[in-house]
């Protein structure tokens, strides 16, 4: 059995320690590994450093209680934009039409402070797809993938004491609780059993 995706969760969690130390007031990442399966055309399909930084530009929008995007999320506006230039990110003169001004891209200041991150993360990113990739011949993606829609990431299904679920994107869950209108206590996601004994 392969290590790559805890290595990868890992080297995620690193990167986004050593982007707190230069922005301290950016909340810590719950769930490094939700970012490795999930994908937003808004925010960038490619996992790398450049979108962990678009990341943490909406961490720090929601620390400061900005509202930063609009359009279910879609589109990226200035406020998004004014933090992104803080945090090292360039951005094209005129807004996207529909994802406003999401492509921002590291400028040149970033990419000397971040380049020791930047390669870590390189690797423990190629490492990882090759050994998810090795066989997909016999891989089931799910209709997302046979569609060609990111889905906004891979639901879960979440449950409450009282026995209510949803289906959720574990990173949406990460943020903060979602909790049930029947009993009042949050959903979370069950622990597989015996997940941990396979070695």
């Amino acid at each position: 059995m392969s290590t790559t995706p805890p290595v990868l969760a890992a080297e995620l969690a690193q990167a986004w320690a050593d982007i707190q130390r230069y922005h301290p007031e950016l909340p810590d990442l719950a769930a490094p590994e939700s970012l490795i399966g999930e994908s937003s055309s808004a925010c960038g399909h490619e996992l790398s450093f450049e979108r962990l930084l678009h990341e943490a530009v909406h961490g720090i929008a929601a620390a400061r209680g900005i509202r930063d995007t609009s359009r279910a999320g879609r589109y990226h506006n200035r406020r998004f934009l004014a933090i992104a230039e803080e945090l090292g990110l360039d951005h094209p003169e005129e807004p996207h039409p529909s994802s406003g001004f999401s492509l921002v891209t590291l400028n040149p200041e970033a990419k000397r402070r971040y380049r020791t991150t930047i390669d870590r993360l390189q690797r423990a990113l190629t490492a990882h797809t090759a050994a998810t990739s090795a066989d997909t011949s016999r891989t089931f993606r799910g209709p997302a993938a046979r569609h060609g829609s990111s889905g906004g990431g891979v639901r879960v299904k979440a449950v409450c004491d009282c026995g209510r679920n949803v289906r959720v994107v574990p990173s949406v869950l990460a943020q903060a609780p979602i909790v049930c209108g029947g009993c009042g206590k949050p959903f979370r996601i069950p622990e597989v059993v015996g997940a941990g004994a396979a070695s």
